[in-house]
């Protein structure tokens, strides 16, 4: 319910529809188209269609112009969090049949091992120092990408290593940093149970994403 509050605030600001189909010209309209787009980014888990999408905002339409509702908001409003539920597993398993193709030609790629666990490691450049336990901290460059190749986090692009216990990452990280010997870089493609799961991170990460990190271990942090 929090989304369509936010919904309605922004609808409640624009105040005249015709501004969702013009272009914006100044700051304020472009801010406001800005904002849009953030909140649109809290339904993605819906996967709503073009006609699903005028259904909202019909509902948006008659509550801020205090028109006759259509539905009983009382009965019908619950039901939002068990579609959005069931729109996520859809979501998940679509997502899920895609990384096992792609992590079935990641494993089959040379010099590449599939782990028990499911996660692919291909070793880039060998380290000749320690490897760390799931205990200990570490000092990393990293760059993390969809399957796709879209950036979603990156160390490299911000120009700052990272530091971490890898008791406090995602399971892929915990066993496949431990994989790297200091100074040495490895390729990780994380199945989704081994790293967000059916929740994802959206809208960037959709739920049952598989992930791939490039991961170079810079140093085990003394304690």
């Amino acid at each position: 319910m929090r989304i369509i509050a936010a919904v309605l605030s922004v609808v409640v600001c624009l105040g005249a529809s015709s501004l969702f189909a013009a272009d914006p010209t100044n700051d304020e309209q472009k801010t406001l188209y800005a904002l849009g787009l953030a909140i649109s980014q809290s339904l993605a888990t819906f996967s709503l269609s073009e006609g699903e999408l005028e259904f909202v905002k019909a509902g948006i339409t008659d509550g801020v112009l205090n028109r006759k509702a259509k539905v009983d908001v009382q009965a019908f409003g619950p039901k939002v969090q068990q579609l959005q539920k069931a729109r996520a597993s859809m979501l998940a398993d679509k997502e899920k049949k895609a990384g096992e193709v792609f992590l079935a030609k990641a494993a089959s790629e040379k010099g590449s091992t599939k782990t028990a666990s499911g996660i692919v490691i291909t070793v880039l450049k060998e380290g000749k120092g320690a490897a760390p336990k799931d205990s200990d901290t570490v000092k990393v460059h990293y760059h993390g990408t969809l399957t796709d190749g879209t950036v979603f986090d990156s160390s490299v692009q911000r120009g700052e290593p990272a530091t971490f216990p890898l008791q406090r990452v995602i399971p892929c990280w915990t066993e496949g940093v431990q994989q790297i010997k200091v100074g040495g870089k490895s390729r990780l493609v994380c199945p989704s149970n081994q790293a967000y799961g059916d929740r994802g991170q959206p809208p960037t990460i959709k739920p049952g994403a598989t992930l791939v990190f490039e991961v170079e271990l810079l140093e085990i942090v003394k304690k």
